[in-house]
């Protein structure tokens, strides 16, 4: 269900998931059956496969597999109990998965953060620092139980494509389709998806324009808590992370950089920054701030690979504010090449690369 970028998104309402035989709507086409099942229904894996297999399932009267994929239109027929065994089940999935029933849920709940943009079935909102794109532990409250509140009847729950982490702001996308889920998914994957950043990081950055910056991360436990770290390029499981930084404003005590992401690690940003001597500020796991210090990391921008773009400036206020948007990062075809075991920072131009220490 599409969205103008003038309406909040409105809430879905398709009677035809409490039915034994429901109808696959055009948000839910393109799913694996097993997907569908486990969206309508909300039971257990293992007891939706055994049902397909035993021919329980059916679509459009015919047996299927659990991997066959659904098309609008479809008609999938359900055992005579399963509506009822969905309705009395008791937590049979993670809270994430679970979806309130009750309209008056959205209305009493937190709401949705502003939505900037939409296209087609892909909606950006402005998510605010502080609130988890997921729910955990200590954190119920999330972007994605706020969908589940507000959209509680819909087929498909609106889905974030990606994640930012608890304390960046910025640009996060959401599908409201399942074909839109995949393919922004795929062009993410695919590098065909266009994701900046702006941050301010500690001290001045060294270099004048923008350059290539290039790790490899890994995800450790340290002290009982996950934290990426850099390592050789030679170590088995460490993961390339590229990124572009290009400086906008330079000072002693803090730089302001527009970052854009080539590939797409965990605390990637955070993580490379760091490992330069440059953390962003706020950051009490990479760097030297206290727990609680606001993080100044703001997803920036976002482009499709049709050329639709969705933009928001940090919420920054004072000396850390941003009055201005930015220009998009070139990436052309004159990115350097590094050796494939160098790491660094590798200005754009085909000058010499800058080596850190890796820690």
């Amino acid at each position: 269900m599409p969205m103008s970028d003038d309406n909040p998104p409105p809430t879905m309402a398709l009677d035809s998931s409490a039915t034994e035989c429901p109808v696959v709507q055009e948000t839910e086409s393109g799913q694996k059956l097993l997907q569908f099942l486990q969206r309508r229904l909300n039971l257990p894996q293992a007891m939706l496969h055994r049902w397909v297999r035993t021919g329980q399932v059916r679509i459009n009267g015919c047996r299927c597999k659990p991997f066959s994929r659904v098309q609008a239109g479809d008609l999938v027929r359900l055992p005579p109990f399963a509506i009822k065994m969905a309705a009395q089940c008791d937590d049979p999935l993670p809270a994430p998965a679970r979806k309130p029933r009750n309209s008056e849920d959205a209305a009493s709940g937190p709401p949705l953060p502003p939505l900037i943009g939409s296209s087609g079935y892909l909606w950006a909102f402005d998510k605010p620092a502080g609130l988890p794109t997921h729910p955990g532990t200590g954190h119920e409250d999330s972007l994605t139980t706020r969908l589940a509140r507000h959209f509680a009847s819909a087929s498909f729950m609106p889905t974030p494509v990606h994640r930012l982490d608890k304390e960046t702001s910025g640009i996060l996308l959401v599908a409201a389709s399942y074909a839109a889920l995949d393919e922004a998914q795929r062009a993410l994957r695919g590098q065909r998806m266009v994701k900046e950043y702006v941050a301010w990081i500690a001290g001045r950055w060294p270099h004048e324009r923008t350059c290539l910056v290039r790790h490899f991360l890994r995800k450790d436990a340290v002290r009982g808590f996950e934290k990426m770290c850099t390592v050789s390029a030679d170590v088995a499981d460490g993961k390339e992370a590229l990124c572009l930084v290009r400086p906008l404003i330079v000072d002693d005590g803090a730089s302001l950089v527009q970052v854009r992401l080539l590939t797409g690690r965990t605390h990637q940003i955070r993580t490379q920054l760091a490992s330069l001597g440059h953390p962003v500020l706020g950051d009490a796991k990479y760097g030297q701030a206290r727990p609680g210090s606001p993080l100044y990391l703001h997803a920036l921008r976002m482009i499709l690979p049709d050329g639709a773009a969705f933009a928001s400036l940090p919420p920054w206020t004072g000396a850390r504010a941003v009055a201005a948007l930015p220009d998009p990062i070139a990436c052309g075809d004159g990115l350097p090449s590094p050796p494939p075991l160098l790491c660094g920072v590798f200005p754009l131009g085909g000058e010499g690369a800058t080596i850190p220490p890796l820690h």
